[in-house]
């Protein structure tokens, strides 16, 4: 019995090459609709792929089981040359990588560090509440997290009458600026870095059904405008994380922070000196004669 191969080698010189494309085009026809019907069956729910067991059912920032390389942004910048102002997004180390800490500073001082991870917002607000009227400003320095969270820690301190500050040098990106916009004096220091970008991650209910990721951002982008409207922050400061992609970060030049009204108090600007010799020179200019 011919095996398959001297079958093929058999058949081969009868059929030109004509037959041999139309043979090679029906399988990746065959192909494409297979794939296709997979992906209709995915999204109608005909098939359920197993979710994260532990993810909750919320949207999150810097998830690294969830921020898989080679995945597309959920939205993606829409202007030309929109990432000359974009610098990549660090990763967080050290104490900025571990979950938020909440510690009491003198002079009405509380310092939140870390990444603001899900459930932060509750043990934020027991730690509030134990220190009645004593804490005056909420200190920053985090790399974000989840925005629900954030977004809760935000309103408490706004319902507080807090103050926000994000100390020199310190660090306030993704989903942290909505936790400084929360404050009735937000305070910038010198080269601080506060920044946004696009949402990283969504997660879905565990072992529920698939979920529409554009639906969930779109959702997502409305409860962040409004919450800002809220805080009085020009709605610009979210355009430019939607315009940002999520491996990238927009850094706010001090300017921006206070003309989109994100911080209320930023570095003075020094005036340039004029040297002596060029004020005796005006001095002279300006004499009456």
């Amino acid at each position: 019995m011919p095996t398959l191969p001297r079958r093929f080698q058999a058949w081969l010189p009868d059929n030109p090459d004509e037959t041999l494309l139309r043979w090679i085009f029906r399988v990746v026809v065959t192909v494409t609709i297979a794939v296709l019907a997979a992906d209709l069956a995915r999204l109608n729910g005909w098939i359920i792929y197993p979710d994260l067991a532990a993810a909750p059912t919320e949207i999150q920032e810097n998830l690294p089981s969830l921020n898989l390389p080679g995945l597309p942004s959920i939205l993606t910048p829409l202007l030309p040359d929109s990432d000359k102002r974009l610098t990549p997004l660090p990763k967080p180390e050290g104490i900025l990588a571990k979950p938020m800490t909440i510690e009491l500073l003198g002079g009405g001082r509380l310092m939140a560090t870390g990444t603001i991870t899900p459930g932060i917002s509750k043990a934020f607000a027991t730690e509030i509440d134990k220190r009645g009227d004593y804490i005056k400003t909420v200190v920053l320095n985090s790399p974000g997290g989840s925005i629900a969270d954030a977004m809760a820690m935000g309103r408490l301190i706004r319902e507080k009458k807090l103050s926000t500050e994000v100390e020199a040098g310190k660090y306030c990106a993704s989903s942290c600026p909505l936790v400084f916009a929360g404050g009735i004096e937000r305070r910038a220091g010198d080269k601080a870095v506060i920044g946004v970008h696009q949402v990283a991650a969504i997660a879905s209910a565990a072992n529920g059904p698939p979920r529409d990721e554009m639906s969930m951002a779109q959702d997502v982008s409305a409860r962040c405008q409004r919450y800002l409207a809220e805080m009085g922050i020009n709605l610009q400061v979210w355009v430019h994380a939607m315009e940002t992609p999520h491996d990238k970060l927009f850094v706010f030049k001090p300017d921006e922070l206070k003309a989109l009204n994100l911080a209320t108090t930023i570095p003075a600007t020094p005036v340039p000196s004029v040297p002596a010799k060029a004020r005796s020179k005006e001095s002279a200019i300006a004499a009456p004669r």
